[in-house]
């Protein structure tokens, strides 16, 4: 009995110590989490939210509007819209894929940032056509979210050129692989339909996420998930070509970016942090040793409601929490006439809350 258990408790450290696994960590050391204190001080304001049921869908990611209607990406692929007059809610057409990121352009043609099919637009007629799926060959196997400028260029983030979407699991499954692994897989491409090709902006980020171009398209920002912060890309003047960390040191991950109005940009934090996952950043051994335990064993995502707007030079201007996480799992905010829509990876529906609630 006893050399039995001997051999158990071998073979479980040859294991916890061996087994290979998908993820090759590297060494970071992580902000020091502030939580929710200063400007993410915890409030409760999201509690008055309006859910807006979807029928057997979930999960509506993506976000945009066009002549009164909402629309929003799900994890079963349709791309559903909402009649705010009505009430109606409509299934519409459906990738074959999984759609995140949404945009209208300027011939209201849906851009669509799809994970497993890659940057796509959806004509009024909702014919469906693939823009960009590769660079310089390679398949781009986890587009993100996008965003469209003044000249019809669109910008797109290439998450993860490691950890795609469709080979590991979906989505959330990919997305937990490259944070664990930190290897700065992240890219902020652009797609130019003038002469269709594709370029990169900036590489080396840890999951790249949100994207969202500034009103008068002089510069674009992204999101770092994995490092708990936003990048601000210059498009236009002295600095163009040129980057920097607009607001560092998130109180969670970060995910879509949305421009709203009166110069805002609204941002939904999609977890708050893991202190779990801080206190191993410096150790890739031991992340390697929690990549070998049971998933429910490793770092996840919690159910916390909060999105916050910010404005062009990453000064919080507000933020919407619900520690009991009625609608969780937020992955950004779109501002509408009367409403503040908001959007979720997890959530079963989708929600919002007026204008005034939101004090906006």
């Amino acid at each position: 009995m006893l050399k039995t258990s001997l051999l158990i408790i071998i073979a479980l450290f040859a294991y916890l110590l061996l087994w290979p696994v998908p993820i090759d960590p590297v060494s970071w050391n992580a902000p020091i989490n502030q939580h929710f204190t200063g400007d993410f001080q915890q409030n409760t304001r999201l509690d008055k939210i309006e859910i807006l049921e979807l029928e057997d869908t979930h999960g509506p990611e993506g976000l945009a509007q066009l002549n009164g209607e909402i629309y929003t990406a799900t994890r079963e692929g349709w791309i559903i819209r909402y009649n705010e007059a009505t009430g109606t809610m409509t299934k519409w057409v459906n990738t074959e894929g999984s759609p995140l990121g949404l945009v209208f352009d300027a011939e209201d043609n849906l851009l669509i940032a799809d994970a497993y099919k890659g940057l796509l637009s959806v004509s009024p007629a909702g014919e469906i056509t693939v823009l960009t799926d590769s660079y310089n060959g390679v398949s781009m196997e986890y587009v993100d979210d996008l965003d469209v400028d003044a000249e019809g260029k669109i910008y797109f983030s290439d998450a993860s050129t490691k950890f795609g979407a469709q080979s590991n699991g979906g989505t959330y499954a990919a997305s937990l692989l490259d944070t664990m692994e930190h290897g700065g897989h992240g890219r902020l491409m652009v797609y130019d339909p003038a002469d269709q090709s594709t370029s990169m902006l900036m590489d080396g980020l840890n999951f790249s996420n949100g994207v969202a171009v500034a009103e008068d398209s002089s510069f674009v920002l992204v999101n770092e998930t994995g490092s708990y912060r936003l990048h601000k890309y210059w498009l236009k003047g002295d600095r163009a070509g040129t980057s920097e960390v607009l607001i560092d040191n998130l109180p969670g991950f970060p995910d879509n970016i949305v421009r709203g109005r009166d110069g805002r940009f609204w941002v939904g934090l999609i977890s708050p942090r893991s202190q779990q996952l801080d206190d191993m950043s410096a150790s890739p051994f031991l992340r390697k040793i929690v990549q070998r335990l049971p998933a429910s064993l490793r770092p996840q995502a919690v159910s916390y409601s909060h999105v916050f707007a910010m404005d062009k030079d990453g000064e919080v201007i507000t933020s919407l929490q619900d520690p009991d996480g009625e609608h969780h799992t937020n992955t950004g905010a779109m501002e509408t006439d009367n409403w503040l829509y908001i959007s979720s990876l997890h959530a079963d529906n989708l929600a919002r809350i007026s204008r005034e609630n939101a004090g906006i």
